[in-house]
């Protein structure tokens, strides 16, 4: 019988860990997602998510906050930890693991510029994305993926809104984020039936026909909900 040797962890190289960023936006009836160009190989030159390693004394949420920072000039009050992706060939130069984090974010707040690693920035629509680096399409579409189920339990929507909304204002971000048009009638009644929003009385010109009624979000409402999917369209 074979003698079992046991495992030693710091006989073998250890994986580098990296973080990688997603920041989505709406902008003229679009969602977008915020990329930087490579400087370095590998994927010199291509287009990538803003990222990269995690130093020894940093937290994740630290080094996430960093690399955005420094490839894009962006600084951000709140991002979420998306997922961890593994697989082994993910990067041609080594093995790497990288634990994406994802925000939805209001594109006006925000003014990105290259830097460090990055020689150019900009925004991309989702669904015309060019030839990215690494796996980063694929995040990009899990992150795109988490963000629609997120909509409808959590008031993701209403981070790209005024604190004064109409309910057209409202059903274009879902239509945008969900990438298909809603039944008015059906959005409407949903939404006012869950009670998350409250008339302000006052109005808004919204172009031809009657001013438009103005809401406001009711965040004691949505967590008296609990949790659960309430905006399923």
């Amino acid at each position: 019988m074979t003698e079992r040797v046991p495992y030693d962890p710091f006989s073998n190289p250890h994986p580098a860990v990296a973080v990688d960023v997603i920041l989505f936006t709406i902008a003229d009836g679009e969602l977008r997602v915020l990329l930087i160009r490579r400087e370095l190989p590998p994927f010199e030159d291509a287009w990538a998510l803003p990222g990269g390693f995690v130093r020894a004394d940093e937290s994740l949420d630290e080094a996430a906050a960093r690399e955005l920072d420094e490839e894009a000039g962006v600084s951000v009050r709140w991002l979420e930890q998306l997922y961890t992706f593994g697989a082994v060939d993910r990067d041609p130069a080594r093995r790497v693991i990288s634990v994406a984090y994802f925000a939805l974010i209001d594109a006006l707040e925000l003014s990105p510029r290259a830097g460090g690693d990055a020689t150019d920035v900009r925004w991309c629509n989702v669904r015309r994305l060019p030839k990215l680096a690494f796996d980063h399409k694929q995040i990009v579409r899990y992150a795109h993926q988490r963000l629609r189920y997120k909509a409808e339990y959590a008031p993701v929507a209403f981070q790209l809104l005024p604190k004064d909304l109409t309910l057209s204002e409202l059903q274009h971000v879902y239509e945008v984020i969900h990438g298909k048009a809603l039944d008015k009638r059906n959005f409407r009644r949903k939404v006012l039936g869950l009670e998350i929003l409250e008339p302000t009385g006052e109005s808004r010109s919204e172009g031809r026909g009657r001013p438009a009624a103005l809401y406001r979000f009711r965040r004691d409402r949505f967590r008296d909900l609990g949790g659960g999917v309430v905006l399923e369209f």
